[in-house]
């Protein structure tokens, strides 16, 4: 059986964490918090988890889960967020896997609560995710705030049944505020990489954006709140791209 290092990167999650640590502490080896100076009570609340906890000055998403994993005490590492929590059956999945680690990767689907209503449609399932991987094999790379985990060429990567459950937004407005955040890392992530933002694009992406997840991707399925999902999601392409026309324009 492999040990396994269970990392979460934190900022402020007193509303969140205990539930994500009360998934993971009967199937982790170590769990491993690193924080970005929280000044709320999650140090504390992890303090009553006995996790081994490491504060870090915060420069991105990407940065601080490759910092994470380089601390963890083993090779073997489970990547959660603090407001996300293993399912029975997922945990089961791992388990097993602990038993067998035939893999250099593993992913799983993620269901995610969006005001209280799970999410099934609407391109937010299933939402998978590669999160627990032999650290060895990759790396976290992507864009800021989207960030992924890289595994090598040719690693094995194989799929774990049960769902990563995320609690996502309690309310629309948190949705809509986070929107904003997003965006703006999201558009100085692209001009950064030297991305354009004509016209058409500020046109026409957010009409395909609605168009492909509440009609292909059925998310009038999901009801009432999957068109808010949709709408708000076609809105959030408009914001970035017309932010990066911003940065464009006052480079």
């Amino acid at each position: 059986m492999i040990k396994l290092s269970v990392v979460i990167i934190t900022f402020n999650e007193e509303k969140d964490i205990a539930r994500c640590l009360g998934s993971v502490k009967s199937i982790a080896d170590e769990i491993l918090v690193v924080d970005s100076f929280s000044t709320d009570k999650t140090k504390e609340i992890c303090a009553s988890f006995g996790v081994k906890f490491i504060e870090n000055k915060f420069e991105g998403h990407i940065q601080q889960k490759n910092f994470a994993a380089k601390q963890a005490a083993y090779n073997h590492v489970l990547s959660l967020d603090a407001d996300e929590a293993l399912s029975p059956e997922l945990k089961q999945s791992i388990i097993d896997a602990k038993n067998s680690f035939t893999a250099d990767g593993y992913t799983f689907n993620r269901l995610n609560s969006y005001c209280g209503q799970w999410i099934k449609h609407s391109a937010w399932y299933p939402d998978k995710k590669l999160r627990l991987w032999n650290k060895r094999k990759g790396s976290w790379g992507g864009e800021n705030p989207h960030d992924r985990f890289e595994m090598e060429t040719n690693s094995v990567i194989k799929h774990l049944k049960g769902d990563l459950l995320h609690y996502t937004y309690h309310t629309v407005q948190q949705h809509v505020a986070q929107v904003g955040k997003f965006t703006d890392i999201g558009a100085q992530a692209a001009f950064n990489k030297g991305r354009k933002a004509p016209v058409i694009k500020i046109v026409l992406y957010p009409i395909w954006k609605f168009i492909r997840d509440y009609i292909f991707h059925a998310g009038f399925l999901d009801g009432f709140y999957g068109f808010v999902i949709c709408i708000i999601s076609a809105h959030a392409t408009f914001i970035k791209y017309i932010k990066i026309r911003e940065l464009l324009k006052h480079q």
